[in-house]
This record gives structure tokens, C-alpha cells and sequence, in this order.
């Protein structure tokens, strides 16, 4: 392997976050969740392996399409001005090639999967692929993000039970909540750049109530989640995974009173902890019965 190979391949990982996991586990955990709960407990492995590998490959691919669409916003923000689109390592032409090939690997996934789960994935692309194009003109985009990390989980119902029952749409309702919650701590450490270039982001639209409105969406998603709890008749151990994840959300609005851009920035990192609370707390559930 030539150090100019090397050199490329670096580039490609680090356009594609396979270096930063965060975000796949963001978007897996709550696929997870549903593939549990519409399964009864552990679901087959093919099932199982198409929703991680697809998750994988899907989240790479949404990375390709966000920086090439921010390619020239980029650069004026601190945080990204070094992403390889944005400092110009790699060619447009190149990132969306790259883009068509994850998304076609993720689709030759899903078709192991029944009709209605595909022509769901299908609607998943579009989420995926016009989420950009929000940031420059609507208030909430992380509402927007959430609907397109959220849409796994009534594809993992349809996958498993070859429908979407209520129970899946508050699931949804929690994951859409959820992203909102971590992505506008996130969006709080670009608050400055994104004002100052015209990005759009529910940190500006809250503004000095972004940690109650954030507070007020915690307890609505702990809502919701022991609301599924009650109706899939899950038991203490998830309720505990729920109290977890509560104590977990306090901790994270504490952190970042000051919304010091590091201390905002570890709060958004620490949802992968109450994805997986609640994992656990599902998994254990579920295998009781």
C-alpha cells in the first residue's frame, strides 16, 4: 500500500466517520430498541445483522451528503473547516461517488428484507438525503433529524411483525424527541458560527431557554418511554433502564449550565450511555418472558 493510498484512505474514513462511531450508535440504539421489542427478544441474526451493517452504512453515506452539501459553510466554522470536502482534499465528484455506493450497498441489504420494510426504506432515503437542505431554511432541523434517525424503528416493526403498530410510533415519537435533545447540545457548541453564517438550528431558536426547553424535552421523552413500557407490559427492570436514562439527562443539563462549548459538547456524547441503558433495559426485559 502506497503512502498515497494511505493518505486517500484516511481521507475517505475520515469523510465517512468511521473514526467517530458516535453517530452510528446514535441512530443504531433506537433500531435496536425496536428490533426487540417487535421481535419479543432477540430477533433472527439475519434481521439483526442487515439493521446494524444498513445503520453503518447509511450514517456514512448521510455524512457524504452533509458535507457536501455544507462544503462551502464549512470552512467558516471551526468545528468542520478541516473535514476533507470542506478543505478541499477530496472532489464533490469523488464524496458523492462514494455516496451512491454505501447507499446502493444499503439498499442491496434491505431487499433481504420483506416488500413493505423496503418501500419503507425508501422513504428513508429521501429523510437521509434532503436533511441538509433544512439547515438553510427551517428553525428545527434536528426535529427533521430526528424523523430520519426515528424512521428505523417502524422499519424494524414492519421487518418484525410486517406492521407498525402504536407502540412503534411512540417509540418513534421518543427517538424524534431524543434527537432534538442530543443534536441541539451539539448544535449549542456551533452557536456563534451557525448565527454568524446563516445556519438554522433549535440552539438559535431556543436561545437563552435552550436548557429548559432541552429539560422539558427530556421529560417528555421519559414520558413517552414509560408510556411504551406500561403498554408492551415490559416490566421493572426496563423502568429501571428508563430511571437510568433519566439520571443520565439530568447529569447532561447540569454539565452544561454554563454551556461552556466542551462541557455541551461531552453532554452530547453521553446520549450513547442512555441509548444504551435503555437497550439494556429492554434486552433483560424481554428475555424474562
Amino acid at each position: 500500500m502506497t503512502p498515497a493510498f494511505k493518505r486517500r484512505l484516511n481521507e475517505y474514513v475520515l469523510l465517512t466517520r468511521f473514526n467517530r462511531p458516535i453517530g452510528t450508535l446514535l441512530l443504531l440504539w433506537p433500531a435496536l430498541w425496536a428490533l426487540w421489542i417487535g421481535a419479543g427478544g432477540l430477533p433472527d441474526p439475519l434481521l439483526l445483522a442487515v439493521f446494524v451493517l444498513g445503520t453503518l452504512l447509511t450514517r456514512s453515506a448521510g455524512c457524504i451528503i452533509n458535507d457536501f452539501a455544507d462544503r462551502n459553510f464549512d470552512p467558516h466554522v471551526e468545528r468542520t473547516r478541516e473535514r476533507p470536502l470542506a478543505a478541499r482534499r477530496i472532489s464533490p465528484h469523488e464524496a458523492l461517488a462514494l455516496f451512491v455506493i454505501l447507499m446502493l450497498l444499503a439498499f442491496v441489504l434491505v431487499l433481504q428484507l420483506n416488500t413493505r420494510t423496503v418501500l419503507l426504506s425508501l422513504v428513508a432515503a429521501g429523510f437521509l438525503g434532503t436533511y441538509p437542505l433544512f439547515k438553510r431554511f427551517f428553525p428545527a432541523p434536528q426535529l427533521y433529524l430526528g424523523v430520519a434517525f426515528g424512521w428505523a424503528v417502524p422499519m424494524a416493526f414492519m421487518a418484525t411483525q410486517g406492521k407498525v403498530p402504536l407502540i412503534a410510533w411512540l417509540i418513534f415519537v421518543a427517538t424524534v424527541v431524543w434527537a432534538c435533545i442530543y443534536d441541539t447540545f451539539y448544535a449549542m457548541v456551533d452557536r456563534e458560527d451557525d448565527r454568524r453564517i446563516g445556519i438554522k438550528s433549535t440552539a438559535l431558536l431556543f436561545g437563552r431557554r435552550d436548557l429548559l426547553v432541552i429539560s422539558l424535552l427530556q421529560i417528555l421523552m421519559i414520558s413517552t418511554l414509560g408510556l411504551v413500557g406500561v403498554i408492551a407490559n415490559l416490566g421493572w427492570i426496563y423502568f429501571l433502564g428508563v430511571a437510568c436514562a433519566a439520571a443520565l439527562f439530568v447529569s447532561q443539563t447540569w454539565s452544561a449550565r454554563n454551556r461552556a462549548r466542551e462541557a455541551c459538547f461531552r453532554a452530547f456524547l453521553n446520549n450513547h450511555y442512555v441509548g444504551m441503558v435503555l437497550f439494556v433495559g429492554i434486552a433483560l426485559a424481554t428475555a424474562q418472558r
